[in-house]
């Protein structure tokens, strides 16, 4: 299992950190690092070939993002019912 020089580093760390960044949803500002750093590494990731985590890692953080937005909106939402 050696390295063939076929790899695509930036696409893989892109990945893991995307899906890092889903596991731990539940934390907001490491998340967020998370979570820009996967769509960082992913996007840059996709002009490089092979290109399947890469992709994989930018869907994972479209996924991200839709959860930040819910979570961000579901906090508004009881801090304006509070108040």
């Amino acid at each position: 299992m050696g390295n063939n020089g076929n790899s695509n580093g930036l696409g893989t760390a892109g990945f893991i950190l995307a899906l890092l960044a889903l596991l731990g949803c539940w934390v907001p500002i490491v998340n967020w690092i998370l979570w820009f750093l996967g769509a960082l590494f992913s996007f840059i990731g996709v002009f490089k070939s092979p290109r399947g985590l890469a992709i994989a890692g930018l869907v994972i953080s479209f996924i991200g993002v839709i959860i930040i937005v819910a979570l961000l909106g579901a906090i508004a939402g009881v801090a304006a019912a509070v108040s």
